[in-house]
């Protein structure tokens, strides 16, 4: 049995490992540039009204500067455009200095000294993402913060806002500025965030966070009328961020408000790469398209950032979505610097043009004749890897085979890729022009290359039916591109949910060896801006992997694989299912619930310890009674009956507690209910993960035990006892005053910790007399006396010894149980303790303490579990009723506790203090 059963969670470890595996290494690798200073960082300290620093002595507001900057603004007087950075979760105010430092060099390249004051907030690191207690501190001072930035400004026309740029938690706490009642709103106008959770917190481990979180998402929901001229650009890391996943940096706005952008970074152009939840930070691509943002924002007139929404969502437009290879001013310009030079045109009669500039500089002009495309062609398709700002394709509304009389840009349609600028046109938006003029001049003898061709809508895309998740990876689905084209469409049909993840492999087969431009391919995803490019050349194989940050919202769009291929090449796309890749997406997405099941099966354990010993008096052994705890029957069948009477009784019944939806999920409730049934779904392998890292965890807690008992042998003294580490009644309730007095005065975590180690204390004593009792017993040969029948039977003093041996060694397997419930307590409020251990040089007491409720009970029944036994427990007339408790808590515990972590700990005291009182009664 303990075999079957060290096998089966030994499988179910390698598949949690290669999960893990996945989410943390399954990913490309960094291909972010650095960002490095070329003069020596320095942050000056701004000095704060005396009330502020006395009620926020751990905070801090600095400006930054490098060199002939750091010096002007040494008596800050300040002339520039305010910025101010948010670091996140434990986050540093230095890290300011990638975006200071780039801003400084942009401003050198600037006419009328047009520049930024950097300023960053110092939150003395604290574990905001864990510990909600002080995210509301936070807020208040940056209030602070940004009237006392907007007072150093004594100008004509000073500053009327600052531009908050907001890491992690920094970005939810800049939000959370609108929910203060003082807070006026127009201090802020624009909002970036990078990597920050706003949709949920990534773990909830106390309610204050939760309380947090529910404040901010009330009043950009319920007042998004009022804040809908305030501008927001959250952006994400992509797949390796594995600590903040995408999909939470969505804004829980209501659809339809343009002044509130979503989108990963993967999809930025002149970006196109994925970071982990730093280098998102100090990312060159990154900082470079933040930087340019913040330089086009500011007016020229007043050189502050512009008032006007529309102008400043064309910017964030024009650098974070859809970037034309134009300068933004030039946008509304639509001037065509095209010269009468009649040995510069040339007029294209084919379907495809593919021209390459020569080293000589010169003007060229191509012109296609509309009319005769119109019929038998619905696209035109152009692309160049000149990426210079400049227009390159117009529209001639009178023309010949030798010239434009006049002509329209059209280049405002063109998209940038990784390899090329292209553009699209549809020629039912072109039934005013004649021709279309591509212009392929190069003056300054820079040689590219040009290709163009008409196209047939119903040929571009081709659909394929993805495989299923459940396949394996041994089913493929495969498309072959036989075409000559330079665009396709892949229609990756019933490819909507993130728990699908695919191995995309593309090879290409070409005719001749010429030098071709670099294919693109592009993951297209219509209803969130997660879009991922990969450039290959051609002939070449190309692995792409395909998964979600989002479910598909609605019924109305598919996932596109948009592939710019190179000319005269056939492609083949197949399509496979990775196992390994589905089980990243679901630790990626179903994580948080891990520590649930794992908390469900070690009260299951410890239900499984309880009916032993009312049924034989002793208690099982700790490996098997984990090994049992692993009941899908009993609990995954009424989880899903529970989650369906609190679907049909919704308002009668208490809520189930999931993810709040997302806006598109409130615009199609049909699709956010479908979306938590994959979870469902799922919890049958999520209580198998769980129940393996109980049992493992369990394991591990042994084999320490009895190291540790091995380390601390000659220090023990031998004893032949049950009540090794037992405590008497007077010492019990003087550890339990002291322990609820340290706290209430100090941190509920540290009496938590305090008491789990008191209760691993009496384990380790335990252990210790069960290896001085075996070890006597081996050394004493057992005395035995004649029986009347002949037979001979054991001394008395063996019997003793045996009987005594086999009390010790229930009692331990008992303690072994009950000390890895009373770990989890101390694990789940280990945040709050590490921030009270780094604040203590301001303040001795945690505020607000989310552990002090429960510490008291905890402590409490702690010290009662300590001398408990099994006999004790055996006798009890409670241990019937105290025996049926764990099944339907462990039941509720995972319904009402996905979210909300901090949970756990109360359904575990409603087994605990019950368990506590059979002792005594």
């Amino acid at each position: 049995m303990r075999a079957a059963a060290a096998a089966f969670y030994g499988a179910a470890l390698g598949l949690l490992l290669v999960g893990l595996r996945e989410l943390l290494t399954g990913f490309e690798e960094n291909r972010c540039s650095m960002t490095y200073m070329f003069e020596y960082p320095e942050y000056r300290r701004v000095s704060l009204p005396r009330r502020v620093a006395r009620l926020y002595p751990a905070y801090g507001l600095y400006l930054y500067g490098e060199g002939l900057y750091a010096q002007e603004t040494r008596a800050l007087k300040l002339t520039g455009a305010p910025v101010l950075f948010l670091p996140g979760n434990a986050g540093s105010y230095k890290q300011v200095r990638s975006l200071g430092s780039v801003a400084l060099r942009k401003a050198e390249n600037m006419e009328g000294g047009v520049h930024l004051n950097v300023f960053t907030v110092d939150f003395n690191e604290e574990l905001v993402a864990l510990y909600g207690g002080s995210l509301l501190q936070q807020t208040h001072f940056l209030h602070e913060s940004i009237k006392a930035i907007l007072r150093l400004y004594k100008l004509k026309t000073p500053p009327q806002s600052v531009v908050l740029v907001g890491h992690s938690m920094g970005g939810v706490v800049a939000r959370a500025l609108f929910t203060l009642p003082r807070f006026n709103p127009h201090l802020v106008s624009l909002i970036i965030t990078q990597a920050s959770p706003h949709m949920a917190p990534v773990l909830a481990l106390d309610p204050y966070l939760l309380d947090f979180y529910t404040a901010v998402r009330q009043k950009w929901v319920n007042q998004a009328a009022k804040l809908r001229n305030i501008t927001v650009l959250s952006v994400g890391g992509g797949y390796r961020d594995y600590q903040v996943r995408s999909g939470l940096t969505s804004l829980p706005c209501p659809p339809g408000d343009p002044n509130k952008l979503s989108l990963v970074v993967t999809a930025v152009p002149r970006t196109w790469v994925s970071t982990d939840h730093l280098s998102i930070v100090w990312c060159k691509e990154l900082v470079l398209a933040t930087v340019r943002a913040f330089f086009d924002l500011i007016d020229a007139q007043t050189r502050q950032f512009t008032d006007d929404p529309e102008r400043r969502r064309s910017v964030l437009n024009h650098h974070f979505i859809r970037h034309p290879v134009r300068t933004l001013r030039d946008v509304k310009d639509t001037s065509v610097p095209i010269l009468d030079v009649p040995e510069a045109w040339s007029e294209v009669n084919s379907l495809r043009l593919s021209y390459r500039t020569p080293k000589e500089g010169q003007l060229k002009y191509f012109l296609f004749a509309l009319p005769s495309r119109r019929k038998a062609y619905s696209h035109f398709y152009c692309r160049s890897n000149n990426l210079e700002m400049s227009s390159w394709v117009f529209g001639c509304l009178h023309g010949n085979a030798s010239s434009c009389g006049h002509a329209v840009d059209l280049s405002m349609g063109t998209e940038l890729l990784p390899a090329y600028k292209v553009l699209v046109l549809s020629l039912a938006d072109l039934s005013s022009f004649t021709h279309l003029v591509v212009s392929a001049s190069n003056l300054n003898s820079k040689q590219f290359t040009v290709e163009c061709e008409w196209q047939r809508e119903e040929s571009l895309t081709r659909p394929v039916s993805v495989p299923h998740v459940l396949s394996f990876g041994f089913q493929a689905s495969d498309v072959t591109v036989n075409s000559s084209g330079l665009l396709h469409n892949i229609q990756l049909l019933h490819f909507h949910q993130v728990y699908q993840a695919f191995r995309i492999s593309v090879v290409s087969h070409c005719r001749g060896t010429r030098d071709r431009l670099p294919g693109v391919y592009r993951m297209r995803v219509p209803w969130f801006r997660e879009d991922s490019f990969t450039t290959a050349s051609a002939p070449s194989v190309t692995e792409i992997s395909g998964m979600l940050h989002t479910s598909r919202p609605d019924n109305s769009s598919s996932v596109l694989l948009q592939l710019h291929t190179a000319p005269n090449c056939q492609y083949k796309v197949s399509v496979r299912t990775s196992f390994p890749k589905v089980l990243g997406q679901v630790l990626r997405f179903c994580g948080p619930l891990v520590p649930v099941y794992t908390s469900v099966a070690l009260l299951l354990t410890c239900g499984g310890q309880l009916s032993s010993i009312l049924a034989s008096g002793r208690a099982a052994d700790m490996s098997e009674a984990v090994g049992g705890a692993l009941q899908l029957h009993k609990v995954n069948l009424p989880l899903y009956l529970l989650h369906i009477l609190l679907s049909c009784c919704r308002g009668l019944l208490p809520p189930e507690d999931v993810l709040p939806p997302t806006p598109p999920d409130e615009a199609f409730p049909e699709w956010a209910e479908s979306g938590e049934e994959w979870r469902h779904l799922l919890a049958p392998l999520l209580y198998v993960l769980g129940a393996t890292v109980a049992f493992w965890a369990s394991a591990l807690l042994r084999l320490l035990v009895r190291l540790a008992s091995l380390l601390l042998a000659p220090l023990h003294r031998p004893s032949v006892s049950r009540g090794a580490g037992t405590l008497r009644l007077r010492t019990r309730l003087l550890l339990a005053v002291c322990l609820a007095a340290a706290g209430s005065t100090s941190c509920g975590a540290l009496a938590i910790a305090a008491a789990s180690l008191l209760h691993l204390n009496r384990v380790l004593r335990l252990q210790m007399t069960e290896r001085s009792l075996s070890h006597m017993l081996n050394l004493a040969p057992r005395k035995q006396k004649p029986a009347a029948n002949g037979v001979p039977e054991a001394g008395e003093r063996g019997l003793l010894s045996e009987g005594a041996l086999q009390e010790v060694r229930d009692d331990l397997q008992l303690h072994l149980s009950l000390a890895t419930l009373l770990l989890l307590p101390a694990v789940l409020s280990a945040p709050s303790l590490l921030h009270w251990s780094r604040s203590l040089r301001f303040c001795t007491r945690l505020d607000p303490d989310p552990c002090w409720l429960h510490s008291v009970p905890l402590v409490c029944v702690s010290l009662l579990l300590i001398n408990c036994n099994t006999l004790q427990l055996s006798n009890s007339r409670l241990l019937p009723v105290v025996s049926c408790l764990p099944l339907p808590l462990a039941v509720t515990m995972a319904t009402f506790s996905s979210l909300h972590l901090y949970r756990i700990v109360y359904f575990l005291l409603a087994v605990l203090v019950p368990l506590g009182v059979c002792c005594v009664l």
